[in-house]
This record gives structure tokens, C-alpha cells and sequence, in this order.
């Protein structure tokens, strides 16, 4: 019987980009959860669901494997979001 391949990166919903973005902002899941408008564990529950995704032990970790994962920096959107803002 033949090995598994390996699996391709996993795939992340919109929901738990923004949950990426915010923690990569430093936002605490009471943070979070108030911008997004849901229960500080609803956040807590995306954070342990992402940190099994990824494959890291803590919270923190979070962000850098995402990019690692995705090529993506979950700071890009929010900075940019903002820098529009402060343009207007």
C-alpha cells in the first residue's frame, strides 16, 4: 500500500482570514471578537481551529504560518485599509 501524498495547504475561509489579519495586528480575541461581532470564544474556537491548520502550538505562531502557508502578509489588508482611510 502506497504512502498518502502529503496534503496541499489548507484551504482558509474568509472568517478565518480576518481572525488572522486582527491577531497579525495584535488584537487580543476580546478585540476581535468585539470588531467582528462575535463571542470571544466563537474567536478562541477560529484560533484553535487555525493553529491545528497550521500545525503551531500558540496563538502567536499564528500569523508567520499563515504566510508561510499562503505567500500572503495578513498585515498587507489591514494596512492598506488603513493608509485609505487616512487618505480621505
Amino acid at each position: 500500500m502506497e504512502a498518502a501524498a502529503p496534503s496541499s495547504s489548507p484551504v482558509f475561509t474568509e472568517r478565518q482570514r480576518e481572525i488572522v489579519e486582527l491577531l497579525a495586528a495584535g488584537c487580543s480575541n476580546e478585540e476581535i471578537a468585539e470588531r467582528l461581532s462575535i463571542s470571544p470564544r466563537t474567536v478562541k474556537a477560529h484560533c484553535d481551529s487555525l493553529r491545528v491548520k497550521l500545525g503551531v502550538n500558540r496563538r502567536r505562531q499564528i500569523p508567520i504560518a499563515y504566510r508561510i502557508h499562503t505567500g500572503d502578509d495578513p498585515l498587507q489588508r489591514s494596512l492598506g485599509a488603513a493608509w485609505a482611510d487616512n487618505e480621505g
